[in-house]
């Protein structure tokens, strides 16, 4: 004993080390573990290997073009005149067009799915909303193309004639004073393109955000109720900010979706190689719908140029897409949670 109430150790004990635990998972355990792992890599090899390709076959037309492929507006590549300025400009606002349309009708949509219906109805809005995702897009295109231009050309007209006077919405040679001036000038347009593709995205918009909304923990929501608030305000205080990650995710997965929407786009639009900032205006471009067009008569130089129009999108969609995907890994609803 060397002090009051203090044991010696005995000679040559070893001291005290906590013990390692190692608990077996189990086989069935580490072949999900190794599948799981394996299709993870296999995903990112794909990425790869697409990009890659697409550099390869791209790079002929990028050694030649430069920094100027960024910046040119005209595309013809057998004369040395190509770039993506253009085109990228139209493929932007064919997609921003969406999504200001898709997101109010996703958000209202997913909030009633997962708020207001009754059970029986909820299953079977979910199955129509997903179904509507399934759906191909050349059907979008023809019905776009042969119904939908029709049906909102008085529209155009009337946003042109009160809200022309914003750059955006102007069309040039249209006289909003002349009732028998000819439609045509609003046909073909970046809004046409842009709400057909936002009938495209809008399922895959609210289906992020329905998941994303019935996550809500269940105790905030009797919380909200025992406070006093109605159904709205509980909506409003707790499943919006609970779900304000993912719907910004839902909403850049849905941009992600849009830039790259091609038979659609391909069927309605009017291609011109010109900065079209005038969204109401007949003629629209699209580097989807560009690639489509010219696959078929394009020598190999002009091949290569498409790929390097491909590239630009495919890094564009990777970046929209990752973003999404770290807004919804960093926000509650994209956080694991034991509520």
């Amino acid at each position: 004993m060397t002090r009051t109430g203090e044991r010696e150790s005995p000679a040559g004990a070893a001291r005290d080390v906590p013990r390692r635990l190692h608990a077996d998972p189990g086989l069935p355990d580490r072949v999900f573990r190794t599948v799981a792992r394996g299709g993870g890599g296999l995903v990112l090899a794909v990425m790869l290997l697409v990009g890659g390709f697409l550099l390869y076959r791209a790079w002929q037309a990028l050694d030649r073009a430069g920094w100027s492929f960024l910046t040119t507006e005209a595309w013809e590549p057998d004369a040395g005149r190509f770039g993506i300025a253009a085109v990228l400009t139209g493929t932007v606002l064919i997609a921003l067009t969406a999504i200001v349309v898709a997101v109010p009708l996703a958000l209202g949509a997913a909030l009633y799915i997962s708020e207001y219906a009754p059970p029986g109805l909820r299953r079977t809005l979910i199955s129509v909303v997903d179904l509507m995702a399934a759906v191909p897009s050349v059907v979008y295109g023809l019905w776009g193309l042969f119904f939908f231009e029709g049906a909102v050309l008085p529209t155009a007209r009337w946003i042109a004639t009160y809200l022309g006077w914003i750059p955006l919405f102007r069309v040039e040679g249209a006289d909003p004073g002349d009732p028998l001036a000819p439609e045509t000038v609003y046909t073909s347009s970046t809004l046409v393109a842009g709400i057909v593709v936002a009938l495209m995205v809008a399922p895959i918009i609210c289906s992020v955000m329905r998941e994303v909304f019935s996550q809500a923990p269940a105790g905030e929501r009797e919380g909200a109720y025992a406070l006093g608030a109605t159904r709205w305000g509980m909506i409003r205080s707790v499943v919006l900010p609970f779900g304000k990650g993912g719907m910004i995710g839902g909403t850049m997965l849905g941009l992600g979706r849009a830039l790259g929407e091609t038979i659609a786009v391909y069927l309605i639009i009017s291609p011109v190689f010109e900065i079209q900032w005038h969204v109401l205006q007949n003629g629209a471009s699209s580097v989807a719908a560009l690639i489509a067009l010219r696959y078929g008569e394009s020598s190999p130089f002009g091949m290569s140029a498409l790929m390097a129009a491909g590239l630009a999108l495919f890094v564009l969609t990777l970046v929209v897409n990752f973003a999404a995907s770290s807004i919804v890994a960093r926000s509650r609803s994209g956080a694991s949670s034991d509520v």
